[in-house]
């Protein structure tokens, strides 16, 4: 957030930053590849086309993020040049829409600086992705190897039944097997741990960018009823503005909130229905028991009844 509470004056750090170093910057951020295009669609056509067969299509999947990513990259720049071309449209009006477009540019300011701090995160859940796909590219080699063997004993076994390589080959096999064995085993392991980790990366950014997006709002809707909306008659005059103070505090507030924010302190918490209490689970129970036991009791009187025709 600017330390001067105006997009007319010049930035410094937030709190959030000294306390708190961001990731390094991503490794996809250019002036001219950011914006997309036919590079973009050029990059996705060929992740899956090259490299080894099982790491294609998460080489694709990861290619295609980095489109995502630039143009979330993109739509940053564009939002902080919005923010500045509104402080600059509302310099030229009255004294509290002046004020309030200004303010209001420094809380969309803030929001393009949040998402280019979400591309740089992003791109850790991208390079995390990433260990996946050179452990598949790894693998392939094994696979090949030990396909390789297969096909030359069945081919051996075909055409020469008798021939003393057939013992030499499946040696070979049983070498291959083993150490494909253990490339298999290393990269189920991976996979989950890598898996698991880039996506915590994800949804934790993401929910942190939503979380601190709904801030923002929340602070914007309150500069905007500092803005005068009473009807004028021609020739009359608005009230003198007295709402700098007011707006300036809310900037202040803006910028403690996000400067505070914590992933252990996120508003929003997700509600599972898979999961149930200890409570839940003995109510269930007895429940259970209870519609047992009437079920046991109606099936003891049907017994009594059909000895009674008897």
């Amino acid at each position: 957030m600017h330390r001067t509470y105006s997009l007319r004056s010049s930035k410094a750090p937030t709190a959030s930053q000294l306390q708190s170093p961001p990731p390094p910057p991503s490794s996809t951020k250019s002036k001219f590849f950011g914006k997309g295009g036919i590079a973009s669609s050029f990059r996705k056509s060929m992740a899956g086309a090259t490299g080894p067969e099982l790491s294609r299509k998460l080489s694709q999947y990861i290619k295609m993020e980095k489109n995502v990513m630039r143009a979330t990259e993109l739509t940053a720049r564009e939002r902080r040049d919005v923010a500045k071309q509104l402080s600059l449209w509302g310099e030229e009006n009255d004294e509290d829409v002046s004020d309030v477009t200004d303010k209001l540019g420094v809380l969309i300011y803030e929001l393009g600086e949040l998402e280019d701090q979400y591309v740089d995160k992003y791109d850790q859940y991208r390079i995390t992705l990433k260990t996946i796909r050179n452990i598949e590219s790894s693998v392939q080699p094994s696979r090949d190897r030990k396909q390789k063997i297969t096909d030359e004993i069945a081919h051996l076994k075909y055409k020469d039944p008798q021939s003393p390589k057939i013992s030499v080959l499946e040696q070979e096999l049983v070498r291959a097997e083993a150490e494909s064995l253990v490339a298999e085993a290393q990269l189920s392991n991976i996979t989950r741990e890598s898996l698991k980790a880039a996506f915590d990366y994800l949804f934790d950014a993401t929910r942190e960018l939503a979380e601190k997006n709904a801030l923002i709002a929340g602070y914007g809707k309150a500069l905007l009823e500092l803005l005068d909306e009473s009807s004028i008659t021609p020739g009359e005059t608005r009230p003198t503005y007295d709402g700098y103070e007011a707006s300036k505090q809310i900037i202040i507030d803006a910028e403690n909130a996000l400067a505070s924010w914590t992933l252990d302190g996120a508003a929003v918490k997700p509600t599972l229905s898979l999961h149930q209490s200890e409570y839940d689970g003995e109510h269930l129970d007895e429940e259970a028991e209870k519609e047992a036991a009437e079920e046991f009791a109606k099936h003891d009187e049907d017994t009594e009844n059909v000895s009674e025709a008897k």
